[in-house]
Order: C-alpha cells, then structure tokens, then sequence
C-alpha cells in the first residue's frame, strides 16, 4: 500500500479524499489552502522559541491543558513505558501565547479550522446511508464554535545518542479527536500502520497537508472510518542533529456533543487524557 497526495482542486478530490481515509485512516492534500510560506514562516519563528529559554515562562496549566509541555513531562503513548522524545506547545485562542508569535498562531489557526470543516462535510457527503445516519449532528457542525480544538507546535530535539533505549519521538498511537490536520513537517520520520502490519512512510514533500482520523470519529461512524495507528521515527546519521518541527491541529467537538450511546466528546477526551498520564 502506498499513499498518494490528492490534488485539491481536482473535481473529483473530495471522494479521492474520502476513500483514502476509509481505507488506510490517512489522506494527503496538494494544491491546498494552506501557504507553504506561512507554515515555513511558523516553522523558523517556533525554533527560535524552543531554542530559548523563554518556553520555561510558559509551562502549562494541567487544568486548562494551554502552554509548553517540556520532554520531562512529554505524553508516554497508550501500551508504552517510555516518554515520547519531544516538546510541544499548546495553543488555543483563549490561552496564553508568546505575545510576538500569537497573531501568526491566531490566523493559521482559524484558516486550518476553515479548511478542516470543508473536509468534515466531505466525509459527511461521501458516508454510505448507514453510516450518516449515526451521526447525531453534521460533522463539520460538531466544531462550530469549539473552544477544544487545539493546535499543537511540536518540536522533535536533535538527537544525542544518550537516550533512553527503545524511546522514539512518537511512539506508536492513534489520535483522540476527530480529524487532525498536519502540513509536512521540516523533516520525515512520520509512518502509518498499513492493514499488512507494515510501516508505510507518509509522503513528507513540503506544501502537502496531511489529514488523519481520529478516535472520535472512528467512535461516531461506528467504526467505518478507523483511526489509524502512526508513529514519528528516530533520524538516523546526520540527521541526529536536526530537530524536527510538526504543527499538528486537532480538531475536537464541542463537550456537549454526543459521539455515541457509549460518550459524548467531553467523557472520551477526558478518558483518553488520563490514560497519557497528563489529566
């Protein structure tokens, strides 16, 4: 199995989109909304964050769940023993933010949200009958005006070869939310779990938008759309020393809204976050 980048603008994207996420959990985007430039732009004025020691006047609050994570207490994936070798930031529009990187924060932001409610309504209009029918509301509706999206500015460190062993930066795991939007990242290392059990590369060509599904829709379509197991591997030989920056969006519903007869968004998120040890 490989996956291949679908053209936006092509007439017949939207089902390309949906039968690609259907049928291995992922589906990449060229020709999209989303300015190369700007992200390169996030990319470079995020490594400067992270490379200073600014971040450490920003640590997070556990109870709203905003600001920088250090690696000592970065997330250890559902199964795993070992911490995930990275950093991240946690932006929301409500939380607190470096005052000289918030605008730029604030306009992706809202542009990736745009976006990701158009795929939303893809995934609606591409669901068979059965399927659409256990959606308790419109999908691109159950974001409409979340306040639990979140934009997450990861930043993988170089590599020291003093870690510990078996750590990778991401361990295997599937994601809690509905659909999470990614650009490509500066460096590869990004993998999905194909139906074979086989770790596939995910095309990493700067400019494309890589689109998963999460946990949460897989609980809404009554697991017609799976979320697909993903990982971020170590660089190997030179490319030990360079860090990696990812700026993930994940797109969560509103608390209220009902997922299933089992959960409504605010019970999964909250189940999910005490199983990553950081609830």
């Amino acid at each position: 199995m490989k996956l291949e980048a679908i053209d936006y603008t092509a007439p017949n994207a939207a089902e390309m989109f949906v039968e690609s996420l259907r049928t291995t959990g992922f589906g990449v985007l060229k020709n999209h909304p989303i300015k190369q430039q700007t992200v390169a732009s996030i990319y470079e004025n995020w490594q400067e964050f992270f490379d200073s020691e600014e971040k450490q006047g920003f640590l997070f609050d556990r109870d709203t769940q905003d600001g920088f994570f250090p690696i000592s207490v970065s997330e250890t994936a559902k199964g795993f023993k070992k911490k995930d070798i990275k950093e991240y930031y946690h932006y929301y529009p409500w939380g607190k933010c470096p005052t000289q990187l918030k605008q730029q924060a604030a306009d992706y932001y809202q542009s990736a949200t745009d976006l990701a409610s158009e795929l939303l309504s893809w995934v609606e209009s591409y669901s068979p009958e059965q399927v659409a029918k256990l959606y308790r509301e419109p999908l691109s509706n159950m974001i409409k005006d979340s306040e639990q999206s979140l934009l997450r500015i990861l930043h993988y460190p170089p590599l020291t070869g003093t870690e510990e062993p078996d750590a990778i930066r991401a361990a295997a795991h599937e994601d809690i939310n509905l659909l999470t939007i990614l650009p490509a990242a500066n460096e590869p290392g990004l993998q999905v779990k194909g139906k074979d059990e086989q770790w596939i590369d995910v095309p990493s060509d700067f400019g494309n938008l890589i689109i998963n599904i999460g946990d949460m829709l897989q609980e809404a379509s009554g697991g017609y759309f799976p979320s697909t197991t993903h990982r971020v591997v170590n660089p190997a030989g030179a490319d030990m020393s360079k860090s990696r920056i990812s700026l993930p969006l994940f797109l969560h519903p509103r608390p209220d809204v009902i997922l299933s007869d089992r959960h409504t968004a605010d019970s999964y998120l909250k189940e999910r976050l005490k199983e990553l040890g950081v609830l």
